[in-house]
This record gives structure tokens, sequence and C-alpha cells, in this order.
């Protein structure tokens, strides 16, 4: 996963520096990459249906 993760991300370094603001960075690009597979998976409707719930 990790890999695939940083090939989305663009391999590049953090934009943050502090190790609290990078945690933080990294969170975020972590909970946008299971959502853009969540709606891979389950589709737009079906996911926003799940969240709704």
């Amino acid at each position: 996963m990790f890999g695939s993760l940083k090939d989305w991300m663009g391999r590049d370094h953090f934009r943050m520096r502090k190790p609290r603001n990078v945690r933080t960075e990294m969170s975020l690009h972590i909970l946008a990459y299971n959502i853009k597979r969540a709606i891979a998976d389950l589709g737009a409707p079906a996911f926003m249906a799940t969240m709704r719930e």
C-alpha cells in the first residue's frame, strides 16, 4: 500500500517540516487514498449512501 500511496502522491517530499504537521499531512493523504479506493470499489452513489448512514 505505501508504494501505491507514494506513487499517487508523486513521490515527493512532505511539504511540512515539523513532525506533528508531517503526521497530519500523511493522515490526510491516507484518508484521501482510502476514499478514492472506496469510491472505485463501491461506486460514488453507494459510497455516499454508506457515508450518510
